[in-house]
């Protein structure tokens, strides 16, 4: 097999691994509650996915009904359980209707029912019900420039648990019935309260952490979110409900899917290959350009002294990187990923034998259509060709375009699932 080829086939290995289809099943309730309703609602890039799963797992003739919401193009056709589409990851006025529809039915729910929430990554801007001290203009705003700070997703989503009627636990202490909640972790730790922004988990964050995320990060907020902010911290509106909450008593969260699973997978799948692989951890953050540059001195290394690994070695990571757009600046196009793998390729210079590639499990890296981008040891060679700077598209953050013209994007469509980014340099 080519090395590009078996770079694709190894991100299809790990996002298999994290399908809701081979997941979902083998934990939902052995038996259908009785006599009750059973309502199933979810929010993520995964969402439409795990309503199917729940609806081809639960049996023909036991009551099931709900509503879940999903990224735009990533629905798929169901029979029970109603799939809307919505934005992200700027929250739209479609997230706030399916959001004020799932918390309604939710509160309509008895002791005698029983509630299977489904949270994947992209819930937190797609279940979107701003406080109503906070428009949801405002909500957008803000959110925009957090996504621009470089902050990353977890502190991102203390901030929206604050201005949230829905998250941060806030929809399980609404329920009266029994709650059984799947999630699927896009996040680095695989911190049920920090996926989607913890609907149905206990919030262990406070209002006056949201405030100094914002002022680390530099984040100008409307006027409305830090009045709201600030009345949290002087005790004036309640907190979100804490890991000592009898309100979450009622709750069971389970993480179903995670990027260690996947990253696994793909252990597996390398290893078929003969291949040696080294999982490098699930939990890679900071700035994909820097980060980028750590992994080039590894595979410096292993080229110059077999250090701390022989070749031929698949060096496999996750976990979620940042790309900080400075104030004025246009942004690029292009995400973390490919903004990863264009500062590799600056650093490696067209080493020998060495491939890569990254992309995003849920089939887009940014705001583009491409999951991430692959990078073959002629890729620097290619673009001088064409007069393509990589320097200079780098500082513009304009990875998607440099790609783009070699040919080079990995174009998969959504997967209908998410556990953060995949990562793995070949060295032949």
């Amino acid at each position: 097999m080519n090395p590009r080829q078996l770079l694709i086939d190894s991100f299809h290995a790990a996002v298999a691994a994290a399908d809701p289809h081979r997941v979902v099943a083998q934990f939902l309730p052995s038996t259908p509650p009785s006599p009750g309703r059973t309502l199933v609602v979810g929010a993520g890039k995964a969402a439409a996915s795990m309503a199917r799963a729940v609806e081809l797992a639960w049996p023909a003739e036991a009551p099931l009904e709900g509503v879940v919401v999903t990224r735009y193009g990533h629905g798929m056709p169901t029979e029970r359980i109603r799939v809307i589409e919505a934005g992200h990851p700027v929250p739209d006025t479609a997230g706030e209707g399916a959001a004020v529809e799932i918390l309604a039915q939710v509160r309509a729910l008895t002791p005698i029912d029983h509630l299977i929430v489904l949270v994947s990554g992209g819930g937190s801007s797609l279940l979107s019900l701003p406080v109503t001290a906070v428009p949801m203009a405002d909500l957008k705003t803000v959110t925009k420039a957090l996504l621009h700070s470089g902050a990353p997703i977890t502190e991102m989503n203390v901030v929206r648990k604050h201005l949230s009627q829905i998250q941060g636990g806030r929809l399980a202490a609404a329920c009266q019935a029994p709650i059984t909640a799947l999630i699927i972790s896009d996040v680095t730790g695989d911190d049920p309260s920090a996926i989607a922004s913890g609907p149905t988990c206990a919030d262990a964050s406070t209002y006056q952490d949201a405030l100094d995320i914002l002022s680390r990060y530099a984040v100008s907020a409307p006027v409305s979110v830090l009045a709201h902010l600030q009345a949290g911290v002087r005790g004036t509106i309640d907190e979100t409900p804490k890991p000592d909450s009898v309100a979450l008593a009622q709750v069971r969260n389970t993480v179903i899917a995670s990027a260690h699973q996947s990253l696994q997978a793909a252990a597996d799948f390398f290893r078929q290959h003969g291949i040696t692989p080294v999982v490098l951890g699930d939990t890679v953050t900071g700035e994909a350009a820097e980060v980028a540059k750590v992994y080039a001195a590894l595979v410096r290394e292993i080229r110059d002294h077999q250090q701390p690994f022989r070749a031929p070695v698949a060096l496999i990571s996750g976990g979620e990187c940042t790309v900080t757009v400075r104030a004025g600046d246009e942004p690029g196009r292009g995400g973390r990923c490919a903004e990863f793998l264009l500062s590799l390729t600056l650093e490696l210079g067209g080493m020998p034998d060495v491939y890569a590639l990254a992309a995003d499990t849920d089939g887009i890296d940014g705001t583009e259509d491409n999951a991430g981008a692959v990078l073959m040891p002629d890729t620097p060679a290619r673009a001088a060709t064409l007069g393509i700077k990589a320097a200079a598209m780098l500082g513009a953050h304009d990875s998607y375009s440099y790609f783009s013209a070699l040919g080079d994007l990995l174009v998969t469509g959504p997967t209908r699932t998410n556990v953060n980014d995949y990562r793995v340099i070949l060295i032949l």
